[in-house]
């Protein structure tokens, strides 16, 4: 049993620095590029369609929406596509097998309210993250605007659980900020394209901007001070886990509807996911 519970605890605290620290979904500012993406995509996808059943006499249509399609997801760099095919596979019978059950469980148990609440309470907790790389990017009157939002929601919303920052203009839908973007407002290009396992879409600089995130989210900062140590206590697994648990159907969400209708689930990930992160590092 001790065997069984320790590789549980792997796996999940394996997902959580992508959840921890990626889940942007969870905020309507980070969705906003991944639907823009997904909507491209699809809308792509499905006239393509559409112009198959049309016959010869919409080919020229066709061979334009095919020609668009291949526009959207030429220009990443993607050396590596065998590779990370065979891991987007694998990753998609783990979301459908494992994840997706797990996380309707979750909706299922937990009304909308609470869940929402949970969702806040982490968000409002991932303040160093932001505030740091606004810092780092010279957005000082950004991080200004961070430390605002986090006093008002911790202090007036009952540690984050309720977002009255929301309501005050000034505050209100700040972009999220992340190592990676950091990196990006560097100049440090993206680099080639790489699916992790488990945690999905990524790229060379991101997948290197997760540790950071990974390090200044004080949800796994109880786990990094006990990791390696003699003394074992439950407490320093259960907030990453919790994390992880409540980030799962946003990003189940955001992955069906990238990937549902397309016809390269693949391509379509790989399009949303990049076009999502240049978007974000613009803001």
């Amino acid at each position: 049993m001790k065997i069984r519970a320790s590789t549980v605890r792997l796996l999940l605290l394996a997902v959580s620095p992508l959840l921890t620290d990626c889940s942007s979904s969870a905020s309507k500012t980070a969705a906003k590029p991944a639907a823009a993406a997904a909507s491209t995509v699809g809308t792509t996808t499905a006239k393509s369609k559409v112009a198959d059943k049309a016959g010869p006499t919409k080919g020229a249509a066709k061979d334009e929406e095919v020609d668009e399609y291949a526009t959207t997801t030429a220009d990443v760099s993607d050396p590596l596509q065998p590779l990370n095919r065979a891991t987007f596979w694998v990753n998609d019978k783990l979301y459908t097998l494992i994840f997706r059950p797990i996380s309707k469980g979750y909706e299922l148990i937990l009304p909308r309210p609470v869940r929402k609440g949970i969702d806040n309470a982490f968000e409002n907790v991932k303040y160093p993250v932001r505030v740091v790389n606004c810092t780092l990017q010279g957005k000082f009157k950004r991080a200004g605007q961070e430390t605002g939002k986090f006093v008002v929601n911790t202090v007036g919303g009952v540690g984050g659980i309720f977002r009255p920052a929301e309501k005050i203009p000034a505050l209100a839908n700040l972009p999220d900020e992340d190592t990676a973007q950091t990196f990006g407002k560097w100049g440090i290009p993206s680099g080639p394209y790489l699916v992790l396992p488990l945690l999905g879409p990524s790229s060379l600089r991101d997948t290197v901007g997760l540790a950071g995130d990974y390090a200044l989210n004080p949800v796994n900062w109880p786990y990094l001070y006990w990791y390696g140590s003699r003394s074992k206590h439950d407490w320093v697994v259960a907030p990453p886990s919790a994390n992880t648990l409540r980030a799962l159907p946003a990003q189940i969400n955001r992955y069906d509807s990238i990937t549902k209708e397309a016809v390269d689930p693949y391509l379509s990930a790989r399009s949303a996911y990049s076009q999502s992160r240049a978007e974000a590092i613009k803001k």
